[in-house]
């Protein structure tokens, strides 16, 4: 099947995805772009999962201050390399979760840092920051935002730590 470029560009430009990648997924979905979407999403996640042990000791701390200064967030962001750490994507990416800490409030970086003894009767949309629903597009959870990012650089990256600062607390 014959696939237009103004397809391909236009998958291109909503998944940021290499232009053979889009043309494959188009061809493969038949021309539907929903299809060739979701094909290339869940090609970034196995690409995640396989850098997943990857060591990430490079990356950037984000100060972010919000409400007139009455709330204030701190994040480091880790990544492989500090070319990474210098992109547009990642430097978005962290002031991005900055700004989710800031607004949403979280207590745990993830799932797996909730003590035993808080674990139970927690809702993990709720506390975890990887868990939430994102503030820029409540569809997707952090987790899958972070996991877009890792597939488009080709590194794993990880949220090591953050702490959210607000007046009268």
């Amino acid at each position: 099947m014959n696939v237009t470029t103004d397809a391909i560009k236009t998958l291109r430009e909503e998944t940021s995805a290499g232009i053979m990648d889009c043309k494959k997924a188009l061809v493969d979905a038949g021309g539907d772009i929903n299809k060739a979407r979701e094909a290339l999403r869940q090609k970034g996640l196995a690409v995640a999962a396989k850098k997943a042990e990857r060591e990430t000791r490079q990356g950037l701390v984000e100060a972010y201050v919000h409400g007139g200064g009455r709330i204030g967030v701190l994040i480091e962001l880790n990544c492989e390399t500090d070319f990474v750490a210098r992109t547009d994507q990642f430097k978005a990416l962290v002031h991005d979760l900055a700004m989710q800490v800031a607004a949403m409030n979280p207590r745990y970086v993830s799932r797996e840092d909730i003590p035993p003894s808080d674990a139970e009767g927690v809702n993990p949309a709720e506390v975890c920051l990887l868990s939430q629903p994102f503030i820029r597009d409540s569809a997707r959870n952090v987790q899958d935002i972070v996991t877009e990012v890792i597939a488009k650089v080709g590194e794993n990256i990880r949220v090591r730590r953050f702490a959210r600062y607000q007046l009268g607390d």
